[in-house]
């Protein structure tokens, strides 16, 4: 019987692991009526879709793909504290520019294929700020990220 020792988690893999699941939990939760209102109009994506999580952020079911594949990531991710840095950081950068990008297209055209409203650019805004605080919060209040598996050699 061999037994497996857990190796501590860096503060930077613990935040990518949460983050990770909280975008799981909202890609599932998109997809269960009440939970979502207006479920009826539920399409796969688009503008046309008036199904909101929360009754506040627009949906549909590619939007709720995009958060299932930003949770896999971010649990994939989190296994290593170099790559829970670039899952934070690079997350937040891509939310910072679908911030950006709900802010100048017309939310009626076919543009808005995610879709997004309102609510949805400023939560954009607040995760893309937040995961990259977080990426470098963590990583400063951590043991220190490295890229490679070698340690230097003291003489």
């Amino acid at each position: 019987m061999t037994t497996r020792t857990a190796l501590p988690r860096n503060p930077v893999q613990t935040a990518a692991l949460v983050v990770g699941v909280v975008f799981l939990l909202v890609g599932v939760l998109g997809f269960i009526p009440g939970i979502t209102t207006n479920y009826d109009t539920f399409t796969w994506a688009g503008h046309h879709s008036e199904a909101k999580l929360l009754g506040l952020f627009q949906v549909s079911a590619l939007h709720n793909v995009v958060h299932l594949l930003f949770g896999v990531a971010g649990l994939v991710m989190a296994r290593t504290a170099a790559a829970a840095k670039w899952f934070l950081i690079g997350g937040g950068v891509i939310y910072l520019v679908l911030w950006i990008y709900g802010l100048v297209i017309d939310m009626n055209s076919a543009a808005n294929f995610v879709p997004v409203n309102t609510a949805d650019n400023w939560l954009h805004f607040g995760l893309g700020v937040g995961m990259i605080g977080l990426g470098l919060l963590a990583t400063k209040i951590g043991p220190a990220v490295t890229t490679n598996a070698t340690s230097p050699h003291t003489s």
